[in-house]
Order: structure tokens, then C-alpha cells, then sequence
């Protein structure tokens, strides 16, 4: 495989920069609605952070263990990689957020119509 190019990982850290963004707008306390579409996107259930940081943290413990002179025998190595699986399934599991959000929506989408009506 060859080594990510320049713009990978420039890619890779503009992604980071965007969700320090996201925190830092977070913090102005911007209207739930907003908040909501911003967690519809980053919570979504197939291509959300979780699944996305799930499977880039299994990969690299299968590339870890692939390339890693007998990680087997290596007490160290084997704990990482399995740190690494560990947390991928861990960041996997986070995609149910995704169902909080849509009822969140759902629930504020109600308040504002019933609050429209009035």
C-alpha cells in the first residue's frame, strides 16, 4: 500500500479542523435546529463519524496485525490492536445516537408547529 499522500493527509486534518469548528459553533449556543441538522450529519446511521471512526479503527488493527512481526507473540502489540478493536466497536456503537436525533427533531418539529399555531 503506498504512504498517504500530502494531500491525504491534508484531507484528514481539514476533517478535524471542521469538527473543532463544529464545537467551537456549538459553543455559541445556536438555535436546536441548527444543532439537530449538524448531529443529523454527523450521527448518521451508515455514513456518520461513528461508523466511519468504527471501521478506519478496525482497519488499522488488521493492517497492525498484519504487518507486525509476530504480533502474537508480542504482549504489547496484541493489546493495542485489540485497544483498537475495542474502540471501534465502541465508536460503532454511537450510530444509535442517530435515532435521538430524528426523535429530537421529531419532538422540536412539534413544539414549533404547536408554537406556530397559537
Amino acid at each position: 500500500m503506498p504512504t498517504p499522500t500530502p494531500n491525504q493527509t491534508t484531507q484528514v486534518t481539514q476533517a478535524t479542523d471542521a469538527l473543532v469548528r463544529v464545537k467551537d459553533y456549538l459553543r455559541t449556543d445556536p438555535p436546536v435546529g441548527d444543532v439537530l441538522r449538524l448531529l443529523a450529519s454527523l450521527l448518521d446511521e451508515d455514513t456518520g463519524v461513528p461508523i466511519l471512526l468504527g471501521d478506519i479503527l478496525r482497519s488499522a488493527a488488521r493492517l497492525v496485525a498484519q504487518q507486525a512481526d509476530r504480533p502474537e507473540q508480542d504482549d504489547e502489540i496484541r493489546q493495542i490492536i485489540d485497544g483498537l478493536r475495542e474502540a471501534a466497536q465502541e465508536a460503532t456503537d454511537w450510530h444509535v445516537l442517530h435515532w435521538d436525533v430524528q426523535r429530537l427533531t421529531a419532538r422540536f418539529t412539534d413544539t414549533t408547529r404547536a408554537d406556530s399555531g397559537n
